[in-house]
């Protein structure tokens, strides 16, 4: 699911109780200034998104105004399943390509293609919730590379998602909730028999599949957090099979 963002992916533990093995200086700058990029393209977001309502009193058309930098910012985080597959960062490719892959679906297979639901409140919602946890999620990274964590950005990490997490999987559920009618009167992306291939594929059902799939996978990665919570902020020790 999309909001999975906040879930147990840390790319650098800071516990380093495993000590991964040590990257050369051209990779590591790399991820420097990807996690660096990818602040500044969030911090961009949010600020578009203040100015956009401060300048308007209102949601409506504050998602066509920003969507070309969400676009490509959440596009351009494709990146980090390369980065798990190549080893720079020491995460489940799978887990990773679950989350980016999920926010990808978001952006460009509910909002960009149905048009009609881009004003919809709950698209807001995501749309705060994940500006947020990426804002939090890679200046974390960042001043952790950095061997400099401030305790705020790292208790901010670990706390945020408490509130965020589910408020953002609410938002997503509502939007492609929204979107159903759409779909189903239109038949976008789906195939029809007869066809030469003699498949079918509709795409109103995939939808209901895909919002039935938050309920066993929202609370396993939501107590996933809270235990990498424990343990960083509290010094649990906590014994969990490696991705």
């Amino acid at each position: 699911m999309a909001s999975s963002e906040e879930d147990g992916s840390v790319e650098e533990k800071e516990t380093k109780k495993k000590a991964p093995r040590r990257r050369g200086a051209v990779a590591t700058a790399w991820l420097i200034f990807y996690n660096i990029a990818m602040t500044a393209g969030w911090l961009v977001l949010a600020m578009a998104m203040a100015r956009f309502y401060l300048e308007n009193g209102t949601h409506k058309g504050l998602y066509k105004s920003i969507q070309k930098i969400l676009k490509f910012f959440q596009t351009f985080a494709l990146l980090e399943i390369i980065h798990c597959a190549v080893g720079l960062v020491h995460t489940s490719v799978l887990v990773t390509w679950v989350q980016v892959s999920s926010r990808i679906f978001m952006v460009w297979f509910i909002t960009h293609s149905i048009k009609q639901i881009q004003n919809e409140e709950s698209v807001i919602l995501f749309l705060v919730v994940w500006t947020v946890t990426e804002i939090t999620r890679y200046s974390f990274y960042t001043f952790n590379m950095l061997n400099h964590l401030p305790y705020f950005i790292k208790w901010a990490r670990y706390n945020f998602f408490i509130i965020l997490y589910p408020v953002g999987v609410v938002g997503e559920l509502l939007t492609i909730y929204a979107a159903l009618p759409y779909v189903k009167r239109s038949g976008m992306f789906s195939v029809r028999l007869p066809n030469k291939y003699n498949v079918s594929f509709d795409y109103y059902y995939f939808l209901l599949i895909i919002m039935a799939s938050y309920v066993p996978l929202f609370p396993q990665l939501y107590f996933h957090m809270l235990r990498q919570r424990r343990k960083v902020l509290h010094g649990e020790v906590i014994v969990e099979k490696d991705d």
